[in-house]
């Protein structure tokens, strides 16, 4: 059974930071990419960054030099360190992994940014 289980968000300010973390189980994850994905409120999903197999990372123009995305495939976990917060990043961000042609999505974790 695939879980993705989101941690880490919550309250900061403007400016400030926050660590999200998403540990997996029920995949090869070392051989998967992970994506992080944000929805706002009446917003559509929206992908944040994403991680190849290999550590190569790749970042919406949105997020690009704040947002920083690592794994650490010992742990099957995934990374998503975010600096320079502002109130546009208030969102649900969601942790997801395409397993074997079929997309599975964490629970979600709200991150609200306080100007």
């Amino acid at each position: 059974q695939v879980r993705l289980v989101e941690r880490g968000g919550g309250l900061a300010q403007a400016g400030g930071s926050l660590r999200l973390s998403c540990a997996t189980s029920g995949i090869n994850f070392k051989i998967y990419t992970m994506n992080w994905y944000r929805q706002a409120p009446g917003k559509e999903r929206e992908l944040a960054a994403r991680i190849f197999s290999n550590g190569t990372a790749e970042y919406a123009d949105f997020v690009k030099g704040r947002f920083a995305i690592s794994r650490d495939n010992a742990w099957s976990t995934v990374y998503l360190q975010m600096n320079s917060l502002s109130s546009e990043d208030s969102a649900v961000y969601y942790c997801h992994v395409r397993h074997r042609g079929s997309p599975f999505w964490g629970r979600g974790i709200q991150v609200t940014v306080s100007s």
